[in-house]
């Protein structure tokens, strides 16, 4: 039976301050669902959205009676929970993604102990061995290409690790999990500058900064001949409702398999913004691998379905969404007020009433 037929099912969001979970809530209050807890470690004021109607808490999942605390009395758990970025910050703070094994196994001790009738887990097409990935014409991925394993470092290890609890909490203690493995989601409302953004939005920063300060250039991470597909939030949701309402136990991509070099996803960036600009190649900036796209045989086969939004079609409203938050980031810089600096006592003596 679908676990999410009935509207009024408690359904748990975790992560729900960031990207993919600030959509998330979004898309099931307008699926018309009516009791649903956003739980994300952030406070409320720095979420990307947040749903007034929705049952919004701070908690810190890492520690198991916070997980106990947003678990009970929920039976449909998405568990986006996660310590991560882009390249620029999985390849520099690997411990810091592994402890995010904390956050899923104390998950799911919690899911058992409330009786949770669907646990999503949202992994990562990180998984996959780098030697699959060494070319930038690369065969795309198959589900099955995660073994033998050689993820990426940390966060990758951290993200098979995890659906191997998930495999065994279903197998041992009859947890329903499913596990979906993303391919770099991108979209409005989310991290764009910082270190934690990812490739999308990082170009779109990038040209958005050289058209308003008229440097009339980019820096490209790596030579831009890696290739990579980009997965529109849209399609995200649909493909993870879609798999959490399924009896599909092993794991799916989640991914488009518009293949696309690095190069060109700034082509792309650059022809909504109506500019071309020249492009200096940083060699020595972490590019992750040569090639990586989604094989979606398996989830056309086992869900009728597969992600079909166009690189470009997704990249229009992203880039107009970060087009608006640095035009408010630039504005509220030039209108902050200067700060006057008051004179300092040069001793205590000097700043005592006669």
């Amino acid at each position: 039976m679908d676990p999410l037929c009935d509207r009024d099912v408690p359904i748990l969001v975790t992560g729900a301050g960031g990207f993919i979970g600030g959509h998330l809530v979004r898309r099931l209050r307008q699926d018309g669902h009516r009791t649903i807890r956003a739980v994300d470690c952030k406070p409320l004021d720095e979420w990307f959205q947040r749903d007034l109607a929705a049952d919004n808490r701070v908690l810190d999942l890492r520690d198991p009676t916070a997980c106990r605390t947003a678990c009970d009395g929920m039976q449909v758990v998405f568990q986006l929970a996660a310590d991560m970025g882009g390249m620029g910050f999985i390849e520099t703070h690997k411990a810091a993604c592994m402890l995010s094994v904390l956050i899923n196994t104390h998950m799911l001790l919690a899911a058992r102990a409330a009786s949770v009738q669907r646990y999503f887990y949202a992994s990562s097409a990180c998984v996959y061995a780098a030697d699959k990935q060494d070319r930038a014409a690369v065969t795309a991925l198959r589900e099955s290409d995660a073994y033998p394993a050689m993820p990426e470092d940390g966060y990758g290890w951290e993200k098979l690790f995890s659906e191997r609890m998930c495999r065994h909490f279903r197998e041992d203690f009859g947890l329903a999990t499913r596990i979906g493995r993303f391919h770099n989601v991108y979209g409005p409302h989310g991290t764009w500058r910082g270190g934690r953004e990812k490739a999308p939005a990082g170009l779109c920063r990038k040209v958005l900064e050289a058209v308003h300060d008229r440097t009339g250039e980019i820096e490209i991470w790596g030579d831009g001949g890696q290739t990579r597909s980009f997965l529109y939030i849209d399609d995200c949701l649909e493909g993870m409702l879609r798999l959490t309402c399924s009896d599909v136990v092993e794991p799916l991509n989640i991914g488009s398999d518009e293949l696309v070099t690095i190069d060109g996803l700034g082509d792309v960036v650059e022809a909504i913004a109506g500019t071309r600009l020249r492009r200096r190649y940083r060699l020595d900036a972490p590019r992750g691998v040569m090639g990586r796209n989604s094989d979606n045989t398996l989830i056309r086969q086992r869900l009728g379905w597969s992600p079909g939004i166009a690189l470009r079609t997704g990249m229009e409203p992203t880039f107009r969404w970060i087009e608006q938050q640095f035009v408010a980031a630039r504005q509220r810089t030039v209108l902050q007020p200067a700060v006057t600096a008051r004179p300092r006592p040069s001793s205590p003596a000097a700043s005592r009433t006669p």
